[in-house]
């Protein structure tokens, strides 16, 4: 039989391989333990969320989200909507999207974009726990032309039917689609407006159907939608 002779040289060599293969997996182990623990993601906060709603944050030139949209989210301005009992999902979408081009409005984009991650998700929190306060339709002459578009939509120019989305009562599919029942007329109406025009890019869906509706079948359907409980 024929044999295999290595030099010295190289059977030292190959003894030292085998031995730093063999040492290989707890180095690596060793290695793993002394490596800094990755930044853990942030536990959700509503109570500081509430706080930061609240008070703002003086140091930062931030005002406190209440003197717009009201105390727990319920606000009595027309042109600013409430926030009460909105998915905490949705309403977290929102603050990052204002920091995009999808969703730019001057306030809330130079507001948002002062917010942390954190911030952004504890405020989010504390709003989808507040209790919504009702609201009510204004135009007895368009409520039932608001009804049937909300109900059922405009079948012959594609429009679906928003409570196929938002809910027969509006109250939305949370990570999905946003509460509507008892938004302000006004509020709803601006935001139907500018999925229309094009002043708001964060759903596509929307600005599809909003595209096919006339503006006194968005007000209908607003001041319809202000009246759901």
């Amino acid at each position: 039989m024929n044999r295999v002779f290595l030099p010295a040289a190289g059977a030292a060599m190959t003894k030292s391989l085998l031995l730093a293969i063999l040492a290989l997996p707890g180095a690596l182990a060793l290695a793993a333990d002394a490596a800094p623990a990755a930044n853990p993601v942030p536990k959700v906060d509503p109570a500081k969320g509430g706080s930061l709603y609240d008070s703002g944050d003086n140091a930062r030139g931030l005002p406190a989200c209440v003197s717009c949209h009201g105390a727990g989210g319920n606000s009595t301005i027309v042109a600013n909507p409430k926030l009460s009992g909105q998915s905490q999902s949705y309403l977290h979408k929102q603050l990052v999207d204002f920091t995009t081009p999808n969703r730019q409005q001057p306030v809330m984009t130079m507001y948002a974009k002062m917010l942390s991650e954190e911030e952004k998700q504890n405020i989010a929190a504390w709003l989808a726990t507040q209790q919504p306060k009702g609201g009510a339709a204004r135009n007895k002459d368009t409520v039932e032309l608001g009804r049937k578009i909300y109900r059922g939509g405009i079948a012959d120019r594609g429009v679906a039917a928003c409570a196929s989305c938002h809910g027969a009562a509006g109250n939305g599919i949370p990570a999905q689609y946003p509460r509507l029942a008892g938004q302000h007329q006004d509020y709803t109406l601006a935001q139907l407006q500018a999925f229309k025009g094009g002043g708001r890019n964060n759903s596509p869906q929307m600005a599809t159907l909003a595209k096919r509706m006339s503006d006194e079948e968005m007000k209908a359907v607003s001041d319809y939608i202000a009246g759901l409980k």
